[in-house]
């Protein structure tokens, strides 16, 4: 499971020409479900994207976490992360899960966000095209793989 975190002022996300979330100070979080996560790999993901001490403290270093700062989470799928560019320049998708296994992943993921932040995040439309915008706020881009995972 791959996820690109970015830390935003301000992200929506419309789809069907309607906005289907949006926050202020938080983060935007892409997420890229493969053939090979399970709900370990929420579990993981979920719990190290609300601890990630990306937001300034009174001294104004990135040392403050998600919960602590107020922020919010919109949460995307986003199969395109999955990409295999090897071979030509047509990507291959053959890794990202299909909707009969990635959607119960992504809410789970959903879930497992809300219970470790304490409050309803949003999302966008799973499957659909989306329109995102979003004010990146440093510029801040953090990218998680479930499949990097230390022991410590």
């Amino acid at each position: 499971m791959i996820a690109v975190i970015q830390r935003v002022s301000n992200a929506s996300v419309v789809a069907e020409g309607r906005t289907t979330g949006q926050i202020g100070v938080g983060f935007l979080v892409l997420l890229g479900v493969s053939n090979f996560d399970t709900r370990d790999d929420v579990a993981w993901l979920a719990k190290k994207i609300v601890n990630m001490r990306v937001f300034a403290d009174a001294h104004g270093k990135m040392n403050v976490d998600l919960k602590n700062a107020g922020g919010g989470i919109l949460l995307v799928s986003q199969f395109t992360l999955h990409a295999n560019t090897k071979k030509g320049n047509r990507p291959s998708f053959m890794d990202a899960a299909r909707p009969e296994v990635a959607i119960p992943l992504y809410e789970a993921m959903v879930t497992q966000l809300e219970f470790e932040l304490g409050a309803p995040i949003q999302t966008g439309t799973f499957g659909a095209d989306m329109q995102v915008s979003l004010t990146n706020d440093g510029p801040v881009t953090i990218i998680l793989d479930s499949k990097n995972q230390t022991t410590e």
